[in-house]
Formats: structure tokens, sequence, C-alpha cells
């Protein structure tokens, strides 16, 4: 047996993929592992283009989009490490985000799977790193923004357990699919990730399923950078739609005796998601522009000069100054990624940006670029 599995799922990312890839790599450096890309018809050159990079990793085509639980659970069934790692193909992980729930798991054999400190393109902490799980009452306060007027509240703020320092380990409830490291025993026995669910909810539902076993989930503050699918807005009304579908099958399968309270408020809350986002769209339209202040580039690199060349950032310094309006580039020929994630959760700031030149892409890899930008 090996120590880990990586799986991962793509979807016309490569270029956030490869980046993925090469800090899996680095992780795992001191581990014996696997990795297992599951494309999912990306349509792209996708897998041509990482299978000539990454010989060691194995790769798997599908013809269809089937989703991410099924195409998870392809990868679940071929897993052969003692964990299992459910990663995203947008994230950088690092060193520490495996060896330390590693060796948590192997010291207390009750936990079943542990998630890590996620923080977006920019460093700011990301809420669903650690969450409980959706009861009625919790599914009540999220849904009519009783959370988010209360969000340390530990009667109302449940969900996203911002009472629970995000800078501490703790046992949680929910740990989010983008990194999800599980014991690969449990994971096989409790069969996986539900293929009823198409694009969200399935970690809600495997994280419970996996506690119904008898196990314990644990968050562990680590940090991992996750773009956090950028082209997905949140308040779009297909998210907001596809989300509370996906609760709606959570509460038909764990709480069917609360249904007929269930259905009327996730239903009312869609109506009420997508009137604020119809609202909230109409607002911006109307707002006057607002006159943004010009944005200074930092390159963070040995060779700032042939960065520059590569980029077309004529204009820069080489160190990260005091003010906002900061576009910091990072080059990852230079850094390791450990060094680059730490980096960035350390220097998060209001008007901040961060973004990582790619050596071998010979690209900005940015919070902005589109899904379909990172296809091309």
């Amino acid at each position: 047996m090996i120590d880990l599995t990586v799986i991962i799922v793509n979807y016309r990312v490569k270029y956030f993929l490869e980046q993925t890839l090469r800090s899996v790599r680095e992780a795992l450096e001191g581990l014996t592992g696997e990795v297992i890309v599951i494309d999912n018809h990306s349509g792209d050159d996708s897998v041509a283009y990482c299978r000539s990079r990454f010989p060691e990793v194995r790769f798997v085509e599908n013809e269809d989009n089937v989703g991410f639980a099924r195409a998870n659970n392809q990868g679940i069934r071929e897993a052969r490490g003692e964990f299992t790692l459910i990663l995203n193909p947008d994230t950088i992980i690092t060193r520490e985000s495996l060896g330390r729930p590693i060796t948590w798991m192997r010291a207390h054999a009750d936990c079943g799977a542990v998630g890590v400190r996620m923080v977006d393109a920019n460093g700011g902490f990301l809420p669903e790193s650690k969450r409980a799980f959706p009861t009625p009452w919790v599914a009540f306060c999220k849904i009519f923004g009783l959370s988010a007027l209360m969000p340390h509240s530990r009667l109302f703020a449940r969900y996203h357990l911002r009472y629970l320092s995000d800078t501490e380990a703790h046992d949680v409830d929910i740990l989010s699919g983008a990194f999800m490291l599980c014991r690969t025993s449990l994971l096989q026995q409790v069969g996986g990730f539900d293929e009823d669910f198409f694009m969200y909810g399935e970690d809600i539902d495997l994280s419970y399923r996996m506690a119904k076993a008898g196990y314990h989930n644990r968050f562990i503050p680590a940090p991992i950078l996750h773009y956090k699918g950028e082209s997905t807005k949140k308040d779009s009304m297909r998210y907001v739609r596809v989300f509370y579908e996906a609760m709606l099958i959570f509460y038909r399968k764990h709480y069917p005796r609360y249904s007929w309270v269930c259905y009327p408020i996730v239903q009312l809350g869609v109506a009420l998601r997508a009137s604020l986002a119809m609202c909230g769209r109409l607002f911006k339209r109307m707002r006057p522009p607002r006159k943004s202040e010009p944005r200074q580039w930092v390159i963070l690199s040995d060779n700032a000069v042939r960065v520059s060349l590569a980029t077309g950032i004529n204009h820069y310094s080489r160190a990260l100054p005091e003010k906002s309006c900061v576009s910091v580039l990072l080059d990852d020929e230079t850094y390791s990624y450990d060094q680059i994630v730490t980096f960035i959760a350390s220097h998060h700031r209001e008007g901040v940006e961060f973004h990582i030149y790619s050596h071998t892409a010979g690209l900005v890899i940015s919070p902005k670029m589109s899904h379909e930008q990172s296809a091309k």
C-alpha cells in the first residue's frame, strides 16, 4: 500500500490543472503516492497538454461530463493509497497540507477525513473550509440571512462555524470537496460520493455519511490556495438553483420526516436569493462607474526582467509597498508553491491582488482568469 492517492476531476481548466499538478508533485516529496486525473470530456487539449508534462499521472478520459460525484468515484474505486485526497483542479497545495492531516489521521483511528484552511487567490480565508451539517434550523438561518447578520453567533451562524477560529484545529461536521483527505478504506466502505448529486452538495452528503459510520471529521489550519471556480458567480440564478436543488436531495435522503418543512423553506429561499441577485445586478448597472486608481505592479522574481518581457509589464517595482491598488506577480520558477501560498496567505489585505507567473505555460495565472481562458 502507498501513502496517498490524489484524485482530481478536470473540466476545461488546463492551466489551472497544470499548476495544481505541479504543486501536488512538490507536496508529495517524501511520500509514496499516485495521482489520477479524471477528465470530464473537456473538449479541449487539457489531457494532451498535461500528459506530456506529467508522465507519472494517470489520466482517464470520459466521453461525457458525468459530474463531480461519478467522476470521483471512478478514481476512488481504483485508489491504492492508505489515504485518498479529493482535490479540485484549481488549487495549489503545500507539503504542510498533506503532512499534518496524514500525521493526525495515523494517530487518530476514529478520524475519517481532514480538511484544511483554504484561502482565495488574494489570501482571504474561505469559510466553506469548515461547516456544520445543514439541519433545518441551520439551513433556515443561512437562507434568510441570519447567519450573515450575526456571523459569530453559535445559535444563528452554525453553517460556516465562524465562531471557531480559522487558525486553530477543530472537529467539524463538513469538509469541502475542493480538498478532502479521507481514509481510503472508509471512503470505499461508504461507497464514495452519492451520484444523485451532480455539482453541489456531494461533500456535505459524504461528510454526513462518514460521521454516521462513527468517524469524526477534522479541520487543520494548514493553508492551500483555491481559485474557487472564478467563472461561477455565486449570485447567479444558475448557482442558486443548482445549489438549493442539491440541498433538497440531501433533505430527501437524510431528513425525510422534515421534508414538509424543508421544501417550502428551500423554495422560498431560492426565490429570495434570486430576487436579491436580480436587484444587485440592477443596482450595479444604475450606479455610476467608480474611478479606479492606477494599479502598481510588483514582480517578485530572481529574474524580473525576463518576467517583465514575457508579460509585457514594463513598469514595476521589486518590493511590496504599503499602499493599496497593488498587483503582485510571483514567479513560480523562483519560489516554491509552499512559499507562494504562505506569502499570499500572510500578505492578504484590501487592495492587493496576487497573480502567479507560470514559466512553463508562459502566462499569468490570475484569479480574474475565467475557466474558459484557462482552457485556451
